[in-house]
Order: C-alpha cells, then structure tokens, then sequence
C-alpha cells in the first residue's frame, strides 16, 4: 500500500513558492512534475532521497545500472541518468529563472529526488522553499523570499549552489558509468540553453530576457572553472 501522505496546513512562508510552482506546473498541463518541485514538509518519504544522501549511499550508481541494464547501449544511458540528475539541479531552477528573474536553492543539502517505479527520476522537492529574487521584484519583502541586490548576484549566487551538487554528480558519474567530464559539463550547458530556448515560448515571456539569464548563468558557472560553455553548442 502507498504510504500515507500528511498534508499540513500552508505556511505564509511558502505561499509564493506554491505560487510559483503552480506557473511552472502549468507550462506543460499534461506533465506538470516536468519543471515544478515540491515542499518536503508536505511529502512522505517513500521513494524520496536527498541529493547529498543518495550519492553516499550509491543511489546514482544503482540508477545507472538499472538504466544499463534495460537499454542496448551503457553510454546513453549514462547519458540518461547524468541528463536526469542535471535537469533535478539546474534545469527546474532555470525555468523559475529565464521566465521569472528568480531562484530557489538548488544546494546539495536542500534538494530532494523523487523516483518512480522503474528507478527513473520524475520529480524533485526541497527541505527550504526560500525563493531569491532581486531588489525592486514585486515580491521583494513578502514571508519566504529573500531579496539579492541585483540579477549578477542572483547568477553568482545560483552558480554556487548548483556547483557543489553538480560537481558530486560528475564526479559519481565517472566512477561508476566512465562518462567524461567533459560530456558532463556538456550536458550541464544543453540543460541551462535547453531551458532559455524553450520556457519563454511555453511561458508567453521575453524569449530575449530568457536567453541573456541562460546566458549569464552559463558565465556565472564557467567563471567558477566549470567548462558549461566550451563544450556544448549554444544556440
């Protein structure tokens, strides 16, 4: 039997992240995990793991030879499992940001995985729902949001929350499927252009604003020596 869920009253201080999630579940109705996450405190345990706790206990590892297991080729699907794990990272949060100028925290110790029957990932949740948005947003001051003082600091600052989870990942991924470095850091860039290119045209936003975020995280996380954009063909 399914564990039971507790649902707990929502707190003035996730009210914007809810709202914020309910506009990214809308972007595609018919696959509304595909870009939103969920409030921990409101999720049972069953299938849920913390990023930080998974790559210890070998989770990547058992995804990657499940996934191997049942496709012809081991090298796609490591490709699938790093792809899969990048967009729980980076590629939720870029939606937040290209459409909205704003941020959650994508940080190892926050971000939760969520994984279905097969051993795939089809959701992904977090311990704090603080949203970052940046000095002048309407919802500067509002409970559950913190204010950055510009869109440079928010990049920076979201650059250095996905390094460290984005680093463990590559770094599993070598040890246990061999899949480059430099095929990672590709991946990652496809994840964040991949993300600039197509939330605008499913959000009826600026499609110019979306591409110069991308772009800025992309220069965020190279200036911390990850090699997002030597690697992977920008559009």
């Amino acid at each position: 039997m399914p564990e039971p869920v507790t649902v707990l009253p929502l707190r003035d201080s996730q009210l914007v992240f809810e709202r914020a999630c309910a506009r990214l579940r809308g972007l595609q109705p018919e696959h509304p995990r595909v870009y939103a996450v969920a409030p921990m405190s409101e999720q049972g345990k069953r299938r849920w793991w913390r990023l930080r706790d998974g790559i210890r206990e070998g989770r990547i590892e058992l995804m990657y030879r499940r996934h191997a297991a049942e496709m012809t080729n081991a090298d796609i699907a490591a490709e699938v499992v790093a792809t899969a794990l990048i967009h729980a990272v980076v590629g939720r949060v870029m939606a937040l940001l290209v459409a909205e100028g704003r941020a959650w925290d994508p940080g190892l110790e926050n971000l939760w995985i969520h994984t279905d029957n097969d051993g795939g990932i089809d959701w992904a949740g977090l311990a704090d729902t603080t949203i970052r948005v940046v000095e002048g947003d309407r919802l500067e001051g509002e409970p559950g949001v913190v204010t950055l003082p510009c869109e440079q600091a928010l990049h920076v600052w979201l650059a250095h929350r996905c390094q460290h989870s984005l680093m463990l990942i590559q770094q599993a991924m070598a040890r246990c499927a061999g899949l480059s470095a430099r095929r990672f850091w590709a991946l990652v860039g496809e994840s964040i252009v991949g993300a600039a290119t197509y939330v605008p045209a499913l959000a009826g936003s600026s499609s110019s604003i979306g591409a110069r975020r991308g772009q800025a995280l992309l220069l965020a996380l190279e200036e911390r020596g990850l090699p997002v954009r030597k690697t992977c063909f920008v559009r």
